[in-house]
């Protein structure tokens, strides 16, 4: 292969890295094709295509030699903002010249292969800490706090242990619901909490698709019209599953 065109497949590939990060982790579409063309411009690519949507990655170069586009398939989806950040910083870094391709893409692995910047006890902990503090938020009582806590990090553990089990989209969500909802309401009847509706919404918080449905807004305000309501219609399956899971246990309450 020639010594120039390889050089264009390896900033496709650091380009083509560096979106599927971000992708994977929580980014805007706008934010991603716009990362992936800054890095190829940055490498002397004055004409590059990105098309991104939730499920996959195209991106191709203009240049007098024929190129290939590259296609990356994108089959899983979390949140990690720390990654996107650590992505932006690295863009940022070639902006300013400080990396070569081969450079760039050792770095762009190393956040790949990364664990996600907190760890699973953490995100636990938060998950309960947001649900007790929604409690307070709704103007509810201190005794609903310690139930909705219990609630929504079971609910918040279960998601995320189902989740890694089973690939199955919304499934997870469902029988987090179902958990968080039936220990809200085993702790509202033993007496621990006295307002079962606030425990149940609190517990249910941790789970409601924020920033999703925030990314479909900004991607639909951008022009992204597909991955703008292809994220709308996720958010709003997941909080059905989310609805699903809570009206079992109100249906035998």
């Amino acid at each position: 292969m020639d010594a120039n065109l390889e050089e264009k497949y390896d900033i496709m590939d650091v380009s083509l890295l560096a979106g599927k990060i971000m992708l994977e982790n929580g980014a805007e579409t706008y934010r991603v094709e716009d990362t992936m063309v800054r890095i190829a411009l940055s490498y002397g690519i004055l004409e590059s295509h990105s098309f991104v949507t939730p499920t996959g990655i195209m991106f191709s170069i203009e240049t007098e030699e024929p190129t290939k586009t590259k296609l990356i398939r994108i089959s899983r989806r979390t949140t990690d903002l720390y990654k996107v950040s650590a992505v932006n910083a690295i863009s940022r870094r070639i902006s300013a010249g400080e990396l070569t391709t081969v450079q760039a893409y050792r770095e762009l692995k190393a956040i790949q292969k990364a664990p996600m910047f907190f760890s699973f006890l953490m995100q636990i902990a938060a998950a309960a800490s947001t649900s007790g503090s929604f409690v307070i938020l709704l103007k509810g009582s201190w005794d609903n706090v310690i139930p909705a806590m219990l609630a929504g990090g079971l609910a918040y553990f279960i998601a995320l242990k189902v989740s890694d089990v089973v690939p199955t989209m919304f499934f997870s969500e469902f029988l987090a619901a179902l958990a968080g909802g039936t220990l809200s309401y085993l702790c509202y009847r033993i007496g621990l909490g006295g307002d079962l509706d606030r425990i149940i919404v609190g517990s249910l918080i941790p789970l409601v698709p924020g920033l999703l449905i925030t990314n479909a807004v900004r991607d639909l305000m951008a022009g992204h019209f597909i991955s703008g309501l292809a994220k709308g219609a996720e958010a709003l399956l997941t909080a059905l599953a989310i609805g699903s899971g809570i009206a079992v246990v109100m249906t035998f309450i």
